[in-house]
């Protein structure tokens, strides 16, 4: 029998991870393979409980919408990859569409002329917001959950400033094919985040930035000794991140027909949980654009699936809540930490 001694010895009883009894390998086969089943299954479900569901109205309807959140993920995707966190999506959006609008109001060129500058001036605040994170971030070295907090304030304050708190009409037709337009049988909205995502995939997969990304996000400190400029990344996925979300604001204006200086909301709580339930790992380094797309995919057939049902609103963010936790949960174990 031992003594106290040799119990005192050997050392306090070793915890084991959550899921210890998965192998590394499954889990990560798990985290991949996750979004798509979880996506079949809530296909099929909506299917016999909303017989709307799978209408081609409907499932139009759906990508255009997801469209929007996809967008903004993709930039997203970025910033998470490097470990870093953009709270500032959301008031970016409603700044972007409102700035839009606003010249759309005093445009003195015409229809298309008008909306070809609107959507210039739109993306160029987009992207200044945008480098306002990455030099907050990597001069003013302000941790990127406060500096994006920062800016989530305060461009929502200068969005209701210029606009005086008030919605802007926008009464432009070729501004309005950005969101409610066809490119053939394609809804415009989903032309355009085809093409995001194929730049980000270029950007990711076939540019030396993509991997210098994945390198700060694996680990920062070996990145900068291996001769990586480390803040130059940061400022890129910052200001990417910007970008992004100025295309998904001007989809977002052009469906609404104006600009929303107090809309968006919690949108980058939406764009977050697109990232982390497609598979990017919050602590950087890990992470796909298809991941992120299925992740955007699920998080709005949810939505519609259950806007179809009638759930209430409240249910339907508890559930969107606890599927985002699940997948932080399957990050966390995946890569074995035993959750202290």
């Amino acid at each position: 029998m031992p003594t106290a001694a040799t119990s005192s010895a050997a050392g306090p009883p070793v915890r084991r991870a959550p899921l210890a009894w998965l192998k590394g390998r499954d889990l990560r086969a798990l985290a991949q393979v996750g979004p798509v089943v979880a996506l079949l299954l809530l296909a099929a479900f909506f299917s016999v409980q909303a017989p709307n569901f799978l209408s081609a109205n409907n499932l139009t309807n759906v990508l255009q919408q997801v469209s929007i959140t996809a967008i903004a993920a993709v930039g997203a995707t970025t910033v998470i990859l490097v470990a870093g966190i953009d709270l500032s999506v959301g008031s970016v959006v409603a700044l972007t569409g409102s700035v839009a609008a606003l010249y759309l109001q005093h445009a003195t060129l015409g229809v298309f002329g008008s909306a070809v500058v609107a959507v210039i001036v739109a993306l160029v605040v987009a992207t200044l917001c945008g480098l306002l994170n990455g030099l907050l971030v990597t001069v003013a070295r302000v941790p990127a959950f406060i500096a994006t907090l920062a800016t989530l304030t305060g461009v929502r304050g200068l969005a209701l400033l210029i606009t005086d708190s008030f919605p802007i009409s926008i009464r432009n037709s070729d501004y309005a094919v950005i969101g409610l337009g066809k490119a053939g049988p394609v809804p415009v909205p989903v032309f355009i985040m085809a093409i995001t995502f194929a730049v980000g995939y270029v950007i990711l997969h076939r540019l030396k930035i993509g991997r210098r990304i994945y390198a700060v996000g694996d680990n920062e400190q070996s990145a900068r000794l291996s001769g990586i400029r480390v803040d130059r990344v940061l400022l890129f996925v910052f200001v990417f991140a910007g970008f992004c979300a100025g295309v998904a604001a001007l989809i977002l204006s052009s469906r609404l027909s104006s600009g929303q200086p107090a809309g968006s909301v919690g949108f980058e709580l939406n764009v977050i949980a697109a990232v982390v339930v497609g598979g990017t790992s919050l602590f950087g380094g890990r992470g796909r654009l298809s991941g992120t797309f299925l992740g955007a995919l699920l998080i709005g057939t949810l939505g519609n699936g259950l806007t179809l049902m009638n759930v209430p609103t409240y249910w339907q963010q508890i559930i969107t809540g606890i599927v985002v936790v699940a997948a932080v949960v399957l990050d966390r174990v995946s890569r074995g930490e035993s959750g202290t």
